[in-house]
């Protein structure tokens, strides 16, 4: 009888393993969030206006997130503002992939909002110019 016992738990291990694969997947897929003309955005990113989004974190948890999606080496980073109380950069993409020149990321009144600069024409398809 122990040994029946016994077996059955070993039997269920495999099934419990394949489980955990699968969970383990989908959050690695969902973690990546949505995208906007093919620009990532932080996981929790809530939509505004057109192309425009408020972040779920904070200022240093967005350019962690960025730091790790667009690393800075391929995609440098530029201050856009210097104004107190308003911090800003923007992410230019040098991949030349998607529909989107830049991110500007800027936090001010203690919001953190994405602006996915749509590419020029000639961009890339779907572009309609850029609007501030």
């Amino acid at each position: 009888m122990l040994d029946s016992a016994r077996s059955k738990t070993v039997l269920a291990r495999p099934h419990m393993g394949r489980a955990l694969i699968t969970v383990s997947l989908l959050l690695a897929v969902s973690a990546w969030g949505e995208t906007e003309l093919g620009a990532q955005l932080p996981d929790g990113a809530r939509k505004v206006a057109e192309h425009r989004y408020k972040s779920s974190n904070d200022w240093e948890g967005t350019l962690k997130y960025y730091k790790n999606v667009y690393p800075s080496s391929s995609y440098p980073r530029k201050e856009v503002v210097n104004q107190p109380g308003v911090k800003a950069i923007h992410i230019p993409n040098t991949s030349g992939k998607g529909s989107w020149e830049g991110l500007n990321i800027y936090e001010a009144n203690e919001e953190v909002r994405i602006y996915v600069v749509p590419a020029t024409s000639g961009g890339g398809k779907g572009s309609a110019g850029k609007k501030k």
